[in-house]
């Protein structure tokens, strides 16, 4: 097979990337677990692997017999078709297998992979293969964000990982804020949705018209700063700003800020992965639900952009693919005021749209097509990418997606105006 030594390549950087992000916690943090649509460490390392054993090497590898057979069970996440699951909210209390002996079941599928990969592949082995490798990358950003949560209930305000003094200075110190801009769109019939020129994941097609009436998009996120000023203006005291069901959210939880916004000694602090620091004002506002979004959008007396209207701004755009080392969005250093700024790795951009399938969309036969496309009802669209993304998932196609309640993903806001 003409790909198989760069499948092969791109299958061993990504499972040995999910290991070397564990490397700092210790032992007893694989299992932390804050909340239930949060889950361990140790339950990412063991599902991805189960990926693996459950949609290739069962099905292609003769006399293969897995290390427990129960782990099917433990770690599979939401197929019904595959069989029972383990319940989410009791990932936390998976006491066993140990760590340990979750890396062990982790080598002996990456042994029956490897001898998969050595062999011919046929088209629907490699497209499993390439959708395995990137289901990981996605629970790798998951690592970050469920590891973020479960360390935030914590006073001690534990730091995943340490930064050099003068990479701090620039990511918590205020600069000059860049001033926002927007850029006009004339509109029309455009075309939305992946091209299939490399992989993408089936809910990013098929590609297809889609009419846009003219509109204007923020050369940049929402800054801090700017948020401040919603919430002193008392953006959430004032229910015109709200939709229905934001509003009954926001008086049940008793939200006043997004979260990991913190008081310490009077000044405003929030909690990165890179512990507790002060709140730089120039820095994408992050960890905002979808109507924390929205009503800051009507505050401005504007809204959210359409996932087509993202897509159209993003497509004429340069994909930034550096992974950056910083684990919390940065403040814009530079801009150019002709161009749309941010669109990735900084933070997931809430839309208006809701998630539910392109025309002519179809889900894979089987149990891998439940992956995507059972979940497409009362969700949100969002596009772009975070700080924690993996570089090759940032490209304009990619449609993630959440319920508007949730915040703990690195999730911001970009604005848009109807011209």
């Amino acid at each position: 097979m003409k790909n198989k030594p760069s499948l092969l390549l791109d299958f061993q950087r990504c499972r040995k990337y999910s290991v070397n992000i564990c490397e700092p916690l210790a032992i007893e943090d694989y299992s932390l677990q804050a909340e239930v649509f949060t889950s361990p460490t140790k339950w990412h390392i063991a599902h991805t692997s189960w990926f693996f054993e459950t949609f290739l090497i069962k099905p292609n590898v003769k006399n293969y017999k897995s290390p427990n057979e129960q782990y099917s069970v433990l770690f599979n996440s939401y197929y019904n078709a595959v069989g029972p699951q383990f319940p989410r909210n009791r990932r936390g209390l998976i006491t066993r297998p140990t760590v340990t002996e979750v890396l062990e079941y982790r080598a002996h599928v990456d042994e029956h992979m490897l001898e998969l990969l050595s062999n011919e592949l046929t088209a629907e082995q490699e497209y499993l293969i390439r959708l395995g490798i990137a289901h990981e990358q996605q629970h790798q950003e998951l690592f970050f964000t469920d590891l973020k949560y479960s360390l935030s209930f914590n006073p001690l305000f534990p730091t995943y990982q340490e930064l050099p003094q003068k990479l701090q200075q620039q990511l918590f110190s205020k600069h000059t804020a860049q001033p926002l801009t927007w850029t006009s769109f004339d509109g029309g019939i455009t075309e939305i949705g992946a091209a299939n020129e490399s992989f993408n994941f089936d809910n990013e097609g098929p590609r297809h018209k889609q009419w846009l009436e003219p509109f204007s998009l923020a050369n940049r996120l929402v800054t801090n700063g700017e948020y401040m000023e919603f919430i002193a203006d008392g953006g959430y005291r004032r229910p015109e700003l709200w939709l229905s069901d934001g509003w009954a959210l926001i008086q049940k939880e008793q939200w006043q800020k997004p979260l990991y916004w913190n008081d310490v000694d009077n000044v405003l602090h929030h909690y990165t992965l890179h512990g507790n620091q002060p709140i730089n004002p120039d820095a994408p506002v992050c960890h905002l639900s979808g109507y924390e979004a929205d009503a800051f959008a009507s505050w401005c007396g504007a809204r959210l952009p359409t996932e087509a209207e993202w897509e159209n701004a993003a497509q004429s755009e340069s994909v930034i693919t550096e992974k950056s080392p910083v684990l919390t969005p940065k403040p814009l250093q530079e801009n150019n005021s002709a161009t749309i700024t941010q669109l990735y790795q900084e933070c997931w951009q809430w839309t208006s749209s809701s998630y539910s399938p392109y025309p002519g969309y179809q889900a894979a036969q089987g149990a891998v097509g439940e992956y995507n496309g059972k979940f497409m009802a009362n969700q949100l669209v969002l596009r772009g990418s975070s700080c924690v993304t993996s570089e090759n998932h940032a490209r304009a196609s990619y449609r993630n997606f959440f319920y508007p309640p949730d915040r703990w993903q690195f999730t911001g806001v970009r604005l848009a105006k109807s011209q």
